[in-house]
């Protein structure tokens, strides 16, 4: 019987690529996220419900996101490695220019959504010694300038992980943080607000991450022995490195 994983946010970018990295490796899939028709576009692309089984809802909704994991069928329950991919960005400014509408929400999805279907799964991941991959990011480790809730954001999902791993290590539960620098995807339109201008200068002969290579990653770390465990793998293309620190300078009266 092949292995179950559940990989979030799954109808574009990393959860995309996941999921089909992870069925060309045998396993089958539980695809979440909140445009029916992608998914439904992703489980015909991917040999139908034998091998996907979709579930649309919002990870920041509570009641659906349990409603729709007790609506599992048996064959898609014994669920062996989460992906906590689902995840966003909203706005590019400085704190004091942001929009508090778009904290909460990147609060509700990249924190509180991720550590309510890690609770809601924990039972059964440790019924399976099983994997939990949480993605987070360079801005966990590395602030910059409009990164603030971000940033913040992921620091968290990086430190979770480290928690986890202290409380489930006597379970035989893994649990890895990828951390990805430059990565082309859908996830700049949407913190930009579908500004393709601003896609394409962030990128322009950057020769960034593709969701290709972060979805080699998590199948790499999945593939390990279960007695390997990842803590967190910090990725970035060869272009990008390290900024010299930021200086405000005052104007001469």
């Amino acid at each position: 019987m092949p292995n179950i994983a559940i990989v979030t946010g799954a109808t574009s970018g990393f959860g995309d690529a996941i999921a089909r990295s992870l069925v060309a490796d045998g396993w089958r899939i539980i695809a979440t996220g909140r445009r029916r028709d992608r998914l439904d576009a992703l489980v015909e692309a991917l040999g139908g419900p034998a091998h996907v089984h979709p579930l649309c809802f919002d990870i920041r909704d509570e009641a659906a996101t349990a409603a729709a994991l007790q609506s599992l069928p048996e064959e898609f329950r014994a669920i062996s490695l989460l992906v906590n991919n689902a995840g966003l960005a909203l706005g590019t400014g400085a704190a004091q220019d942001c929009d508090l509408d778009q904290w909460k929400t990147m609060i509700d999805t990249n924190v509180t959504g991720l550590v309510t279907i890690t609770r809601l799964l924990l039972d059964r991941l440790i019924a399976s010694r099983g994997l939990i991959v949480n993605l987070a990011s360079v801005a966990s480790n590395w602030p910059y300038p409009g990164g603030n809730v971000y940033g913040a954001t992921k620091a968290f999902v990086k430190q979770f992980s480290l928690g986890l791993r202290c409380d489930l290590s006597a379970q035989g539960v893994r649990v890895t943080s990828i951390e990805p620098g430059l990565s082309e995807s859908e996830f700049t339109l949407v913190r930009t607000g579908g500004d393709k201008a601003a896609y394409d200068a962030l990128y322009a002969g950057a020769n960034p991450l593709q969701p290709e290579d972060i979805a080699e990653t998590v199948r790499w770390v999945a593939s390990l022995p279960p007695h390997v465990n990842i803590n967190s793998l910090e990725i970035m293309p060869v272009s990008q490195s390290w900024s010299p620190f930021r200086i405000h300078r005052e104007t001469p009266a």
